[in-house]
């Protein structure tokens, strides 16, 4: 499963960078999936190796952009044999294998979305693009 998305914010990227490196939100996040840190890239963002319902890499790059940041997201990943696991389970090319593989993908993507824009209503607090104002 491949997940790509980017969406802006109208806020520093420092700190939306600082937001993304904050241990506690990655639960709510990704409720189903472990997540540890490979590389940290500062203001740049975070990769992670994931396991759990997935195993397999998420980053999150912050890209600065006019007045605020791309919030680059990546996510890839085979599903697990079992919740909590670091076995990937093959997904067979039938169509029930293609069936589960969308259910998984868009639980992942429509997830992420609902976060990512909670995200945006949070640090933008009513701040409108090229405003200008931090």
């Amino acid at each position: 499963m491949d997940l790509v998305d980017e969406t802006f914010i109208v806020v520093r990227p420092a700190r939306l960078a600082g937001v993304i490196a904050e241990q506690d939100r990655w639960a709510v996040w990704w409720p189903d999936l472990s997540m540890q840190i490979f590389m940290d890239r500062g203001e740049k963002g975070l990769r992670w190796s994931i396991t759990g319902d997935l195993v397999g890499s998420a980053e999150i790059w912050v890209e600065p952009f006019g007045d605020g940041a791309i919030l680059h997201y990546y996510l890839r990943g085979d599903p697990t044999v079992s919740p909590s696991d670091a076995t990937a389970r093959a997904m067979t090319d039938s169509p029930r294998g293609r069936r589960a593989a969308d259910r998984l993908r868009r639980r992942h993507a429509l997830r992420w979305k609902q976060n990512v824009w909670a995200l945006k209503v949070e640090l933008e607090e009513g701040r409108s693009p090229g405003s200008g104002e931090w």
